[in-house]
């Protein structure tokens, strides 16, 4: 059933028409309704029949010209001793033709060694392509990622100075007055301006602390009169006034 409903059903056929087929036992010729569908070729008593009176698979066959009191005859041979030999005739010389053609790649043999020779064609393409392009296949930009968001933008970010001033060996922003400010490129109120450092605190004398950039030495060397000033202030006063 399954054969029969695939030989009626809509699918498209490779190629179909009326074609004179010699019977087994009797050498008389029957006109039948053929219809080749893969690698399978169904026939009917009539265009119209709804079920097909046999089939022929046609796998490890070969189809040739041959000698028959019938015009246009060919034959479908089979390997082996007890095979069957089904020979056909068809009604014109381009249909003998046609037949003959699509017969000879309906098997899966024959599919396999088109498949294989499309793959070997297609591979020498591709090493032909590569050759040409220098052993790349891909254009230099096309695996470059197109930069986006910041990276994209980097007017957006805000502009620092050539070289930072340092505190105690870092890299800090100039908040000295009347020093010259990194300019401010951003033009964006979104990116807020760097915080200012906190104040330096002030000495007994009331004279500020300079407030520029320092080495750690005279950092170091400036707190240390401070801390030997009150130090010594501070035993005065433990000491008492003196009489």
């Amino acid at each position: 059933r399954s054969l029969a409903f695939y030989a009626t059903c809509d699918s498209p056929a490779d190629n179909s028409g009326f074609l004179y087929k010699r019977g087994e036992r009797h050498t008389a010729y029957h006109r039948r309704w053929f219809v080749l569908k893969g690698n399978m070729l169904f026939y009917f008593e009539e265009r119209d029949s709804r079920e097909p009176v046999g089939v022929i698979v046609l796998e490890g066959c070969n189809v040739e010209l041959c000698d028959s009191a019938e015009g246009f005859a060919f034959a479908i041979r089979f390997g082996g001793t007890k095979s069957r030999t089904y020979v056909l005739a068809a009604e014109s010389q381009a249909a003998m033709e046609s037949w003959v053609k699509s017969l000879s790649r309906a098997s899966f043999d024959y599919m396999r060694l088109v498949v294989r020779e499309l793959e070997k064609q297609l591979e020498e393409m591709r090493w032909g392509l590569a050759g040409g392009c220098g052993g790349s296949r891909e254009s230099p930009s096309s695996g470059k990622l197109k930069p986006s968001g910041l990276e994209g933008s980097p007017e957006r970010l805000p502009a620092l100075p050539a070289v930072l001033p340092k505190e105690n060996g870092c890299a800090v922003w100039n908040n000295v007055l009347g020093a010259e400010q990194p300019p401010d490129s951003s033009g964006d109120e979104g990116h807020p301006r760097p915080p200012p450092l906190p104040p330096r605190r002030r000495v007994s004398n009331g004279d500020a602390v300079a407030q520029g950039p320092s080495t750690f030495c005279q950092l170091h060397e400036r707190y240390s009169r401070d801390v030997a000033r009150l130090r010594q202030e501070w035993l005065q006063k433990q000491r008492g006034p003196r009489p």
